[in-house]
């Protein structure tokens, strides 16, 4: 009986060849498989635990439970003020950030005078310090010192409080995130790259205007990467820390009006102290990154066409 059980196991049906290329194999990738397991799989499973006490980093935690869940959803008043602005923001942000990004790609795969350099400088926000962004957008959006107010004065025009009107707090945020699209625009133009020139010299003999193959050609034969772009921009917007942070202060600005998830949760982890809370945090928003990704790639089967498709 155990050896016909011995025998069903895959390990009993490899070859001695084969199991010292498994073993070799193991040895290669254990560097890998070791940093894995210690620096992703275990902090993991550790915060889970930890969402599920009370932890102060100054004394052991404390299990109590689903408290902290409990707390978040029905105690914690700003807790809905902080996904009520970061769903505000990922809704606003993700697609203008993308549609920009796309039209701006197209502008730069055109045979224009100084298409290098214009590529250049687009690409320029995404490899600027976060600090750095948050800076020049603070000088820049300033309502006594700011360039953009400092111009709108110059023409007679109010000043615009970009910073301490509750109203104007998130938008600010989401200009500033349109602005940074660097590597979205990259990726557009390697992906426009791809789209056969056959297909626009077909159109042009069949008499199709400008417009008409931007809609039936560029659009459909980008969607994979405008599906990428989608998918890595939702995780980003939900996961904004360093523009609203340097921005706005880990108070979120006038009202709590520009505070989101992740400053919210860094307010907690390490102002606070709360540990437990903080972690909660992260589980509740990995559920959503998750689920939400999940429903992006379901739905791409209606609108994302790859080439060799029917």
């Amino acid at each position: 009986m155990q050896s016909s059980r011995a025998s069903a196991l895959p390990w009993a049906r490899l070859s001695s060849r084969d199991r010292r290329g498994l073993i070799t194999g193991l040895l290669f990738i254990s560097p890998w498989l070791i940093g894995f397991l210690a620096l992703t799989i275990y902090p993991l499973i550790y915060s889970f635990y930890v969402s599920l006490t009370r932890y102060d980093l100054l004394r052991p935690p404390v299990f109590i439970g689903a408290a902290n869940y409990v707390e978040l959803f029905t105690k914690d008043a700003q807790f809905w003020k902080v996904v009520y602005n970061t769903v505000f923001y990922v809704i606003f942000s993700v697609p203008l950030s993308l549609g920009f990004s796309f039209l701006v790609a197209n502008l730069l795969n055109a045979r224009i005078a100084g298409r290098s350099f214009f590529r250049a400088v687009m690409y320029i926000p995404a490899i600027v310090p976060g600090i750095c962004t948050a800076m020049v957008w603070l000088f820049l959006l300033n309502i006594q010192y700011g360039a953009i107010n400092g111009l709108l004065q110059s023409f007679g025009l109010p000043a615009i409080p970009f910073l301490s009107n509750p109203d104007l707090a998130k938008p600010s945020l989401i200009m500033v995130a349109v602005w940074a699209t660097g590597n979205a625009v990259v990726v557009f133009l390697a992906g426009l790259q791809d789209v056969p020139r056959s297909l626009y010299e077909a159109a042009t003999v069949d008499g199709a205007n400008g417009w008409q193959q931007f809609r039936n050609i560029t659009i459909p034969m980008s969607t994979p990467v405008i599906l990428y772009n989608l998918v890595i921009g939702f995780i980003g917007a939900f996961q904004e820390f360093t523009s609203a942070y340097l921005i706005f202060g880990v108070s979120g600005g006038p009202l709590n009006s520009a505070l989101l998830y992740s400053p919210f949760l860094y307010q907690n982890a390490f102002q606070y102290l709360r540990m437990g809370k903080a972690s909660a945090l992260a589980w509740l928003l990995f559920i959503v990154v998750v689920i939400g990704t999940m429903m992006l790639f379901r739905s791409s089967a209606r609108w994302v066409y790859y080439g060799g498709e029917k």
